[in-house]
């Protein structure tokens, strides 16, 4: 691709002043978490005076964490555990585009406060890792609100990146490491301009506004408390080992946790609360010096704290992160791995100088510290970097490298691979070893672009039906099947020299037979080949023989786009649906009908209702069941009665089948069913909408309750709410099998369009009543001198001819619609009352004065209304 050199220059300077800004804002966020801390912990350590230890400690980590639950769960539920497996997969090439992840303001500032409420009341977490997402998030914010080139946008959220870090740990070198080590692995130019930049001026800022010295904890007093000599190396190289193996546990203990925490079932608040009483109730049965964290770290470094003291704070320390990392709190992993390297290293030097009289616990310790860095996270570099920046201590780079490498190397035996790698997993957001070097088209697989909705025909279908469904789509070709399998295709072109032939020919007899395929696992390069080559417009995707989806030339140029830019942002409360059970049928409809599943037992009436619609109009049915789980749960991890769910949509498909219905069905987990809805309405070209609703509790500025509203405001096509009456909802409760009995039909008419769909779908719904009756009625103003009673029974007696059916005309003379409707519903007790929306453009003016809302909230019959396609 040819780049005009102005406006790459140009598009550089933005992003290096970009990097400056964010390195001010790294600096300034990570002096807030450290105040924030700082002043939380006060307040818990004062508190102890005024209360029993055994009662503040557990209440202060329970409510701290169970808000910081809370909050996290309700506004940004991505704001869990350090964020820094959510940074690594948003500097992925696409990783924005291609997963769930989401960087925004509202993110950040939830993950600052949470973080500080959670090790501020005492959770064994730390805030680095938190200040490193804080300043990749501030970093991809500043990207959207000044767009540089978007080659360029990946090298600055990454400094942000290595802003955030540089000014938690004071440690600018170690920021540029860290970014070149484990999130970008790029030594360009730009990607080290940037990073040196931020974190240099993050590490200014923070040391300016945090305090007068480099040491983030004041570690060690002087230079020369660490020592060094050729004799410590086989002490330094058990060390090695040690750390190496233990922080291998490490990892499988955090993982353990998380998974243990999964199976208990329950919501996020609860498990920080629980995490966070824990954490206090274990501190309380401590000696005084774990009351203070901070204290406790500092006096681990100096390896002057005595055996018992190293043994049972490694025991603690390790316990309590794996309890409070388990729970899903908001924090980080530096700091505790730090404080356990530090313990193990001052327990062996401890045992080298009670044993041998050699070495210095202080060297153990910081080389201890490092070396449980580097082999939890799996970055030895990086590790060397902190701990020697914190030091400033050149005796120490030797016996720190040698702690740092073989830990590593041993770690890697015992847990391969990154913590960070395994907690996305664990979420869901796994991140391909190879994404990150996949640069070029030739890269992209087809299974990663394909589109997986695909309209298919089966081969037994007869031309006729063929003809009907190309009329009514706009696909110009789609893929034969037989028994799930690809056997051919049929394009519009296959038609246009066919047309002498009858509508009783089989689709086998046009068909191409043997059509180009591809696989899913072959790359965009061969697609775009065979395309080229074949001069097609659309290729089916197979695995094997199976059709899994079909990739277009537009779908093409939509990948190579998202290459080259990140997506726009998007609410991170709502996750996309995740698809657990599906099935096809085929395509032979006039047109497609969707009806959207409530819960037992309304949702099979509907089915019926709908599949009566279906089979008058000669449409297709396609079923959707949601199921919603909680706002801080995956849809693709939620844990859900699959038996009892695929039971609920196969009696629903059997049911719309009797109908002698074509029925798709499928089942979707979300966290909200109106996205899911807009969804499946937009990706399966859906023309008729079918729903229930009900008028218990709305809002006042509610017209159908919350959900409905939202669906009606967005979807154009044609759309019939249900609702049910009251006497037909018990009989449903008591008899979930039994048909509704609608026998006595009442229509207001007013001339409309949509009264005119209500009119044609009429021919439909009769079918679910034993002995139809039908009225048509209209309100008339009293002051009106032509009634217009003739055009009425005219009317009435046009859809009599059609229904084969007696039609009653009544003229009602009122000033109010609602009032003389639901008085004549009552009167002569009729099942249902079929209406048609009002000719208006705005959800708020849908009808004059309510009218469906008030006609539905004053009768006890089922209450129909139709509204036609939007333009």
């Amino acid at each position: 691709m040819l780049t005009n050199p102005t406006t790459e220059a140009a598009s550089r300077r933005v992003a290096l002043i970009e990097a400056c800004s964010i390195g001010v804002v790294s600096g300034l966020a990570a002096f807030a978490l450290k105040q924030g801390i700082g002043w939380l912990g006060g307040v818990r350590m004062r508190g102890v005076t005024s209360m029993p230890l055994w009662l503040w400690l557990p209440l202060v980590g329970a409510i701290g964490a169970g808000l910081a639950g809370l909050m996290i769960a309700a506004i940004a539920p991505q704001a869990t555990g350090s964020g820094l497996p959510y940074v690594k997969v948003a500097l992925a090439p696409r990783g924005l585009t291609q997963s769930k992840v989401v960087m925004n303001l509202r993110t950040a500032m939830v993950k600052l406060v949470a973080t500080i409420a959670v090790v501020g009341s005492g959770l064994a977490l730390g805030r680095q890792g938190p200040t490193v997402y804080v300043g990749a998030t501030l970093a991809a914010v500043m990207t959207r609100w000044f767009p540089t080139s978007p080659s360029f946008r990946r090298q600055t959220i990454a400094a942000g990146a290595a802003a955030g870090l540089a000014a938690g740990f004071n440690a600018p070198l170690a920021g540029v490491l860290f970014v070149i080590e484990e999130l970008l692995h790029d030594m360009s130019s730009l990607t080290l301009e940037t990073a040196i930049l931020a974190s240099f001026i993050g590490a200014v800022v923070s040391r300016m506004l945090g305090g007068s010295t480099w040491n983030l904890d004041a570690v060690i007093s002087s230079p020369s408390a660490v020592t060094f000599t050729a004799i410590d190396i086989p002490f330094l190289l058990l060390l090695g080992i040690l750390t190496g193996i233990v922080s291998g546990w490490f990892n499988r203990s955090i993982i353990a946790s998380l998974e243990f925490n999964r199976r208990l079932k329950l919501n996020l608040p609860w498990r920080m609360a629980i995490a966070g009483g824990l954490s206090g109730a274990i501190v309380c049965v401590l000696p005084v010096t774990f009351h203070d964290s901070t204290g406790l770290r500092e006096l681990l470094a100096t390896g002057n704290a005595g055996v018992g003291v190293l043994a049972l704070a490694f025991v603690v320390k390790f316990a309590m992160t794996a309890i409070a990392a388990g729970s899903g709190a908001s924090g980080g992993l530096f700091s505790p791995a730090l404080t356990l390297g530090a313990a193990l290293g001052a327990l062996v030097g401890s045992w080298s100088v009670a044993w041998f009289g050699l070495g210095n616990p202080t060297t153990y310790a910081l080389a201890g510290m490092g070396g449980f860095l580097g082999a939890v996270a799996k970055v030895p570099i990086t590790a060397i970097a902190i701990v020697f920046e914190m030091t400033m201590d050149f005796n120490l780079v030797l016996p720190l490298m040698i702690v740092v490498v073989v830990s590593y190397v041993v770690a890697e035996q015992i847990s391969s691979g990154s913590l960070y790698d395994r907690l996305l997993d664990l979420s869901g957001l796994k991140l391909e070893l190879d994404q990150q070097e996949r640069e070029h088209l030739g890269d992209i697989l087809a299974g990663e672009v394909m589109k997986k909705y695909v309209d298919t025909l089966n081969h037994d279908q007869t031309l006729g039906d063929v003809r009907k469904t190309f009329a009514r789509s706009k696909h110009r070709g789609f893929p034969v099947l037989n028994a799930g399998k690809l056997v051919g295709m049929v394009a519009q072109s296959d038609l246009v020299g066919q047309v002498h032939l009858k509508d009783n020919i089989l689709l086998s007899r046009v068909m191409t037979h043997n059509p180009v395929s591809v696989q899913a696992s072959e790359s965009l390069a061969d697609v775009l080949y065979r395309l080229n080559h074949h001069k097609i417009g659309r290729l089916p995707v197979v695995e094997g023989r199976r059709l899994v989806g079909i990739i277009t030339r537009s779908d093409i140029i939509q990948a190579e786009f998202r290459q080259l830019d990140l997506p726009q942002e998007i609410d991170d409360r709502i996750d996309p649906s995740y698809l657990i059970y599906r099935t096809q049928a085929p395509s032979k409809g006039r047109g497609r009908m969707l009806v959207a599943l409530s819960q037992p037992p309304l949702s099979m009436p509907l089915v019926r209702l709908a599949a009566s619609i279906a089979r008058d109009c000669d449409y297709e049915l396609e079923c959707l069941h949601v199921v919603t789980v909680p706002q801080h749960t995956a849809p693709s991890e939620a844990e859900i009665d699959l038996d009892y769910h695929h039971h609920y949509i196969e009696t629903a498909t059997a049911i719309a089948q009797s109908y002698g219905v074509s029925t798709h069905a499928q089942i979707r987990i979300a966290h909200d069913i109106v996205p899911t809805i807009l969804e499946t309405l937009r990706y399966r070209n859906i023309d008729r909408l079918v729903m229930g609703w009900n008028t218990d509790d709305l809002l006042p500025s509610q017209l159908f309750g919350a959900r409905t509203d939202r669906i009606l405001r967005h979807v154009n096509c044609e759309v019939v709410l249900v609702k049910w009456g009251k006497q037909l909802c018990q009989a449903m409760k008591e008899n979930q099998a039994a048909k509704p009995l609608l026998n006595r039909w009442l229509v207001p008419i007013s001339g409309g369009q949509n009264a005119k769909l209500g009119l044609e779908l009429l021919s439909g719904l009769v079918s679910l009543g034993t002995q139809p009756a039908v009225r048509l009625c209209r309100v008339f103003d009293p002051e009106c001198v032509d009634l217009r009673v003739s055009e009425l029974k005219q009317v009435a007696r046009e859809l009599g001819d059609q229904l084969q059916l007696p039609v009653a005309a009544t003229p009602l003379v009122g000033r109010s619609v609602v009032d003389r409707t639901i008085d004549l519903a009552h009167r002569h007790r009729y099942d249902v009352v079929l209406l048609g929306a009002s000719e208006q453009t705005s959800l708020q003016h849908v009808l004059r004065g309510h009218i469906p809302y008030e006609i539905a909230r004053g009768c006890n019959s089922t209450v129909i209304l139709v509204r036609g396609a939007k333009p």
